[in-house]
């Protein structure tokens, strides 16, 4: 039986990712979808997670409806679909919660990954595009915006997670592509492409 290729965009706020997934998903004619947020269950999640009047979530509580949503995520979207033999193009994936809940909130990196191994059965993304940008670049393209519960964290807190995805991304270069999302929409769509070629053959 053919199955479906499992691919995951990451990357800090405002790098590109939502734009870049939904482009790679169309060349590929790939399920697009997001974590967190994409089922209906994880959209009422999603809502906890960024809403700004949400002031004394707990960094455990975060991670443990992070996985909660990537369990009905993976469950009802991902594993189905590629089973069907459908490609997934997901914005963002588990390595989410692990730079955002484990770099960024400093939580016990390897708890957070036995909490997900759990949610998720052990079906991690065969290829990981982290769309890394210098953190001037993403201040300059998040000015003006109405911000989110995760946008709104300080300097110090993006800038551990954009160290946690170049850590991930060093120790595991077989699955991770690190592409500079710094440069034009083109170039980057370019250099996406041409990273899911090499790497799985699409």
């Amino acid at each position: 039986m053919t199955t479906g290729r499992y691919i995951t965009l990451e990357g800090t706020e405002g790098c590109g990712k939502s734009t870049h997934a939904a482009r790679l998903a169309e060349a590929l004619s790939a399920v697009l979808t997001r974590e967190t947020g994409g089922t209906a269950i994880g959209q009422r999640i999603r809502t906890i997670l960024h809403d700004t009047s949400v002031t004394d979530l707990a960094p455990r509580a975060e991670a443990l409806l992070a996985a909660a949503d990537r369990a009905q995520h993976l469950t009802e979207i991902v594993a189905p679909a590629l089973a069907a033999g459908r490609h997934v193009v997901s914005d963002r994936s588990v390595y989410s919660t692990l730079a955002y809940q484990g770099y960024g909130r400093e939580l016990p990196l390897d708890e957070l990954r036995s909490i997900n191994e759990w949610a998720m059965g052990g079906l991690w993304p065969e290829l990981v595009l982290l769309l890394d940008v210098d953190t001037a670049v993403l201040e300059r393209r998040m000015r003006g915006r109405q911000l989110d519960r995760f946008e709104q964290e300080g300097d110090e807190f993006h800038q551990r997670v954009r160290d946690g995805f170049r850590t991930m991304a060093a120790g595991e270069p077989e699955r991770w592509v690190i592409i500079d999302a710094g440069q034009s929409l083109e170039v980057v769509s370019a250099a996406i492409r041409a990273a899911v070629r090499d790497r799985i053959g699409l």
